[in-house]
């Protein structure tokens, strides 16, 4: 089916970055899998491939490029290799637009050349213990000190993706209660640097998929945080969370497609070298009519994630299309991968074939950045329903 949504630029980029995975990624994945996340020292040479300045203005180190199609091809990229660049994903994805869309000048000054070089790595923290989806229920608190000069933050954060390398930590906190007539009043984001006292690290976590993310709990005992480090208005967190979940959700969207992409692929490799019964798995009708069904699911969500990605880069990506685009997509992979691992068999149970690391990473997709429920629901209401 023809695309018309990558250019010359696009498609040499990818070659690079193919180029690049094969000899970096590929060779030592197994190493990180194992030990639960990538190494730090491999995000500097993201950095000097300009992945992380993509979309960064030149004024600041960066490429000046506003667009995600760039991303995009990440997406597939490492999906069609079987990897995943570990928790540097939420750098890119989640930290940057906060700090495009709300830092003044004189913060983009201070992070953003630090972060194009990955001499800073970011990660935002929203979700709480008892919290999960429901953002406005977040009980951590920022209190402005006395003298007017820092905030003061108490509170903890759990299933923070990039937790543990990340040098720089935009955390949603209350900073004013929520108010009758509307709970998500009262919450600001701050940037606060992981070295900082009082800021600590708890468990690494041990999830069933997504190995490679360094994935943590966070704690805040008295942690005091500059007012120059606050993004944007006070009180006005929330807003600015579901503005950016947009582009959250394109993100999870497209991956989502790009792994079930990468699924029929693995799968079709499969079954022509598989010989059962004397003959390939591949010459089986059960087997073509299965591979056929999802290809064409595929297309689908292919054509339902490309038209979310030139929305986006045009602005116009609304909340409710990019949960439909989300709620699709996602289904459509757990469906694909799922029947793409039974054409492995016993095999496709197996750690060491691409295809079962991917049926466990895929699984979050219809949890994390709101569930399948809440996308319906935002479907729903923007229906008038």
């Amino acid at each position: 089916m023809r695309r018309t949504v990558f250019n010359e630029d696009h498609e040499a980029f990818r070659e690079t970055l193919r180029a690049f995975i094969e000899a970096e990624v590929v060779p030592v994945y197994d190493e990180w899998f194992a030990a639960g996340q990538a190494p730090r020292d491999f995000y500097y040479k993201l950095a000097e491939l300009g992945v992380f300045g993509i979309r960064v203005d030149e004024e600041y180190g960066g490429a000046g490029i506003d667009s995600y199609k760039f991303e995009a091809i990440l997406y597939e990229e490492t999906a069609r290799a079987g990897v995943s660049f570990g928790g540097s994903g939420v750098h890119v994805l989640l930290g940057l637009p906060y700090v495009k869309l709300l830092a003044n000048e004189e913060q983009k000054k201070r992070y953003l050349p630090k972060f194009v070089s990955g001499e800073e790595m970011w990660a935002i923290a929203m979700t709480e213990p008892g919290t999960g989806s429901d953002l406005a229920g977040m009980k951590t608190t920022a209190k402005l000190s006395e003298d007017g000069t820092h905030y003061v933050l108490n509170g903890s954060k759990t299933f923070i993706t990039g937790g543990v390398h990340a040098d720089q930590m935009i955390v949603c906190a209350r900073t004013d209660s929520p108010s009758a007539e509307d709970r998500r009043h009262g919450i600001s984001l701050l940037v606060v640097d992981t070295k900082s006292e009082g800021y600590s690290i708890g468990r690494k976590l041990d999830k069933l998929g997504l190995k490679t993310s360094d994935t943590a709990e966070l704690a805040f005992v008295d942690v005091k945080v500059p007012v120059e480090n606050l993004l944007g208005e006070e009180n006005k967190g929330f807003y600015y969370l579901g503005h950016n979940l947009a582009s959250e959700r394109w993100g999870i969207a497209y991956g989502a497609y790009a792994q079930a992409k990468a699924a029929v692929r693995f799968a079709q490799q499969y079954v022509q070298e598989r010989v059962v019964f004397g003959k390939p798995v591949a010459h089986f009708q059960n087997t073509k009519f299965e591979l056929a069904a999802c290809k064409a699911e595929v297309d689908a969500a292919e054509a339902v994630a490309d038209r979310a990605t030139e929305a986006l880069d045009a602005g116009e990506l609304t909340p409710a299309e990019a949960a439909s685009a989300k709620l699709f997509c996602t289904e459509v992979a757990h469906r694909v991968i799922d029947r793409c691992l039974q054409l492995h068999g016993g095999y496709g149970f197996m750690n060491e074939y691409p295809i079962a690391r991917l049926y466990a990473d895929n699984r979050v997709n219809r949890i994390y950045g709101g569930t399948s429920e809440i996308m319906k629901s935002i479907i729903a209401k923007d229906m008038g329903l």
